[in-house]
């Protein structure tokens, strides 16, 4: 148990971005470039969330408190908000604006990683669960700002995707008619 909780606890966050990764491949051009959009925005976003958590709110780690060694090496630092939990919620929020069921299988990654954070003591329930609020929160603000910039008409991808789905033609162009 304890070879599972190191392995979520380090490496959950690469398998949440395989399934990123996974869903953008499988997109269109339009939601691939709202989800990039999207992911940039929300980045920048729990970014700046986590530095004013961080700055406001200070909560050693489990392993400084009760002395016990934590699961992973880990320096002695601010616990609070888990870096890790935000990075996957916002990722996995992401992704559920797009794909419901990955997303929420995503999610439950997320959630499986912060729990791991806390059982391998070097997170406390609050500091993970305000990194899954924190992530969230993010990617709400990448969708709805991805929503503005996108759908556009000044946005080039948009009206090409249009004129595609309009006409059938991959340039936009279309087809000469001719008459019988």
């Amino acid at each position: 148990m304890q070879t599972l909780i190191v392995l979520m606890a380090t490496y959950g966050l690469f398998l949440i971005v395989a399934g990123a990764a996974f869903a953008w491949l499988r997109a269109g051009w339009t939601d691939r470039t709202r989800m990039v959009v999207a992911g940039v925005v929300a980045l920048v976003a729990v970014g700046v969330l986590i530095k004013a958590g961080s700055m406001l709110w200070t909560d050693p780690r489990p392993f400084v408190v009760d002395g016990r060694p934590p699961m992973i090496a880990h320096p002695a630092d601010n616990g609070f908000p888990s870096d890790h939990s935000a990075m996957a919620a916002v990722v996995a929020g992401t992704v559920l604006w797009w794909r419901r069921r990955l997303g929420l299988a995503l999610l439950v990654l997320a959630v499986l990683v912060a729990a791991s954070r806390v059982a391998a003591r070097v997170h406390h329930v609050p500091d993970v669960t305000a990194g899954l609020a924190f992530g969230l929160v993010a990617a709400a603000v990448g969708v709805i700002v991805s929503g503005l910039l996108v759908s556009r008409s000044w946005w080039p991808v948009r009206d090409r995707a249009a004129k595609r789905s309009v006409d059938g033609s991959a340039d936009g162009s279309a087809a000469p008619q001719t008459s019988a």
